[in-house]
């Protein structure tokens, strides 16, 4: 799978692909192709934004919404990671390293989200717990869960990025706290896979499997999505690319309404 050739022959069939929407057109304008090219590559947040998804919201949340709902997911995924580490079915040694060092992580994004949301003078969430009865009791299972919970992460970050560009918090920005925090979760998924014996990466299969996987991957628009910018990845840009590669490629994101669906993270929240 090449991305960088993906979006070159994306831009060969829409020359303006790489600086179609406003709010980036100056800045991909003062950049050559290669360049506008390894920026996409190297954020991967905006790849599937770029392409005509626009940020996927219909109304717009006040910035302190938008970083307490963050807050929400991160709560969220450090009290999973401090019941699986109590529960003791995690093997010991690499694995069990593994998710200290993702729960320290998550109690980590967790201090940065409540420090900004109090600069701002808003209130942060509190007491978001994992739903006892719906913890798996093991330890393969638990790693599904994980999944489920930091893919949909990815999911949410990247459709709210829309909603925190240039808001700013004194003199930091907001888009990059939450892209500080994005590309980490990403990390989180990735090995949470490869724990799994999975790809790192979510192949277009993955939105046809059962719950609690199959919803993180589905939503307005699928995590199989093989279009981009209107153009069929498989078929029409010269190159053939299978639909894994294609929707391999290009991450989608979640709204906020379909993340809190009780078919994904806010079916796991403790009532």
């Amino acid at each position: 799978m090449n991305i960088l050739r993906i979006i070159e022959q994306l831009s060969e069939v829409d020359a303006d692909v790489l600086g179609r929407f406003d709010s980036r057109r100056a800045v991909f304008k003062s950049l050559g192709n290669t360049a506008k090219m390894g920026a996409l590559a190297a954020a991967p947040v905006f790849v599937s934004s770029l392409f005509s998804k626009a940020y996927g919201q219909t109304t717009t949340p006040s910035v302190v919404e938008v970083l307490n709902y963050a807050l929400t997911l991160e709560l969220l995924e450090e009290d999973y990671y401090k019941k699986m580490t109590a529960a003791g079915r995690v093997p010991a040694g690499v694995a069990a390293g593994a998710i200290a060092t993702i729960l320290k992580h998550e109690t980590a994004h967790v201090k940065l989200l409540s420090d900004t949301i109090r600069a701002l003078n808003g209130t942060p969430v509190t007491n978001v717990k994992f739903k006892t009865s719906a913890f798996p009791a093991d330890y393969p299972t638990q790693l599904v869960v994980a999944q489920a919970l930091e893919d949909t992460g990815v999911r949410a970050y990247k459709g709210q990025a829309g909603n925190l560009l240039g808001k700013m918090a004194g003199t930091t920005s907001l888009l990059q706290v939450a892209l500080q925090i994005h590309s980490v979760e990403a990390r989180h998924a990735a090995h949470i896979r490869t724990m799994r014996m999975q790809a790192p990466w979510i192949p277009a299969s993955d939105s046809n499997l059962p719950a609690p996987l199959g919803p993180v991957y589905t939503g307005t628009i699928r995590e199989d999505n093989v279009i981009q910018s209107n153009v069929n990845i498989t078929s029409q840009l010269g190159t053939p690319y299978s639909a894994n590669d294609a929707a391999a490629s290009f991450d989608e994101i979640l709204t906020m309404a379909e993340v809190l669906d009780a078919s994904r993270a806010g079916g796991f929240v403790q009532g």
